[in-house]
């Protein structure tokens, strides 16, 4: 049982609340955040839920300069029997901190950082959506606050929770997207930052999307940085086909990051005693799966978008038509049976739902 002691700032000016069919992802938030500081030395401290106001930095912090940033996704979910839930938060915070590893940065107390979610949620509980698609976006990030101009790993950091009302990611929903595979730009390389949440994986990520953009096309499909052949992910989810009956997705290889909603399918998968496989896929492998009528089905999976069903995949000129541009059985069974053990209207074998 966490121990943490918060101080709590209530919002004396509470925000208009948008009506959930005019959510725009994560372009409303809540009335109040949390915030914790640490300093070398002395360890996180001054934990306090705050009205939702801006972050002042000086122009030498950290962060603006070398980039020491971390960030995690995640959701809570009201359900019409008034119960808030949380979707496998323990395995957020411990991403997290495995991020903060990589950048160097200072660990969080992963008990500590839960309790504070929760009782910030308590705090902007009304602020959850209950229409069907809807939920309430959770963003915990950590920022380099120390003023320094020197290369080298910040001396102090803050470790911030916002959380924004939120409908679905596409505005196609469950519907399939088109995808354009990237052959010129890559995402990450093994030993790199691509296992990490980190702001610089996506910004480079949004020249492509540009690109992508412009044809029409939703995301990119990433391919690896050294052959340009196999697939790694596609925009910033993680990536699964359905090839003769067998789910294959790119194994875990240094660059890709590990999906806590990846994780979900995979075991959800071996659960209904579907043949599910991490390895290699490369796109000559899509390639021949179409031509030889064997590419079933193809969805990305994430926080945001749960599962996000392929309808078209172009490559090299080349069009591949997904179970003709429709939703796949197996993508909607997945996104029904997650996204009911979500919300606590289908049973969840797995203990993945914390109950608030």
């Amino acid at each position: 049982m966490s121990n943490l002691k918060i101080q709590i700032t209530r919002n004396e000016n509470k925000k208009e609340k948008v009506p959930a069919d005019q959510l725009i992802f994560g372009r409303t938030f809540t009335d109040h955040m949390f915030i914790a500081d640490y300093t070398e030395g002395i360890g996180w401290h001054d934990h306090r839920i705050i009205p939702y106001q801006p972050v002042t930095l000086d122009p030498s912090a950290t962060i603006f300069h070398y980039g020491q940033t971390v960030f995690e996704g995640m959701k809570a979910y009201l359900s019409d029997d008034g119960i808030v839930r949380l979707f496998r938060p323990e395995e957020n915070m411990k991403r997290m901190n495995n991020s903060c590893d990589r950048m160097s940065m200072a660990k969080i107390d992963e008990e500590h950082a839960l309790e504070a979610l929760k009782q910030l949620i308590e705090v902007d509980k009304e602020w959850i959506p209950s229409e069907p698609g809807t939920s309430l976006y959770i963003r915990p990030f950590m920022i380099a606050t120390e003023s320094h101009l020197g290369v080298s790993a910040s001396l102090t950091y803050s470790f911030i929770i916002i959380m924004s009302p939120v409908g679905s990611y596409y505005k196609e929903g469950i519907h399939p997207v088109k995808i354009l595979v990237e052959s010129e730009y890559v995402r990450a390389v093994a030993g790199g930052t691509g296992t990490a949440k980190t702001a610089g994986n996506y910004a480079s990520c949004l020249k492509a999307q540009e690109v992508a953009d412009l044809g029409g096309y939703a995301q990119v499909l990433w391919l690896d940085g050294i052959e340009r052949k196999y697939i790694e992910e596609v925009g910033s989810m993680n990536v699964f086909f359905k090839i003769g009956g067998e789910v294959v997705t790119p194994a875990l290889n240094g660059s890709i990051l590990d999906g806590i909603t990846r994780k979900s399918i995979i075991q959800l998968l071996k659960h209904w005693d579907v043949p599910v496989t991490e390895r290699k896929v490369s796109m000559e492998e899509i390639r021949e799966a179409y031509r030889t009528g064997k590419l079933d089905e193809a969805f990305g999976t994430g926080t945001a978008a749960v599962i996000s069903p392929i309808g078209e995949l172009r490559w090299k000129g080349e069009l591949f038509y997904v179970n003709n541009g429709e939703t796949g059985e197996l993508s909607k069974k997945l996104y029904d049976t997650l996204t009911g053990i979500q919300k606590g209207t289908v049973q969840d074998p797995f203990g993945w739902v914390v109950e608030l």
